[in-house]
């Protein structure tokens, strides 16, 4: 019997336990908070495709486009056709001037591509809301149909 109790019984080796070379792993960034417009790009998909209903932009809305989404979503220009649940594929901003974003995005849904394009606004409250969306080149407004 061994009197070196640091080595399991049986163990001849000398070494003790071997260090294992850390694995690489993807660095750890800090994480940063979504931009305006990719956030708000999410909730329209969501109220377009009719994953989201339409009072869930209540308050992020000014102006008529609360109204163009209301009239726009029991018709879900955005909603599946294929089976398959419509992603937000990119989504870029742009700063025309101080105070708003005007972005657009690209959204596939199963093997067609749409875009869609919408205007920011921050208020005196510094908060965003959504002043105006165009779907596929048409602008949605109130009574008129989205594109198919």
């Amino acid at each position: 019997m061994s009197t070196d109790r640091t080595r399991p019984a049986g163990r001849r080796d000398q070494g003790g336990p071997r260090s294992v070379p850390p694995q690489r792993s993807r660095r750890l960034q800090p994480h940063r908070p979504q931009r305006p417009h990719q956030w708000f790009a999410e909730r329209l998909l969501a109220v377009l495709s009719g994953q989201r209903p339409v009072h869930w932009m209540l308050g992020h809305t000014i102006g008529e486009a609360y109204d163009q989404l209301a009239e726009l979503a029991p018709s879900t220009p955005l909603g599946s056709t294929r089976g398959s649940r419509p992603v937000l594929r990119h989504c870029r901003g742009a700063q025309p001037a101080t105070g708003v974003v005007e972005a657009f995005a690209s959204i596939a849904e199963g093997d067609r591509v749409r875009a869609m394009a919408f205007r920011l606004e921050q208020g005196p409250d510094q908060r965003w809301r959504c002043a105006a969306v165009e779907l596929g080149g048409e602008r949605l407004t109130a009574g008129a149909p989205g594109p198919r």
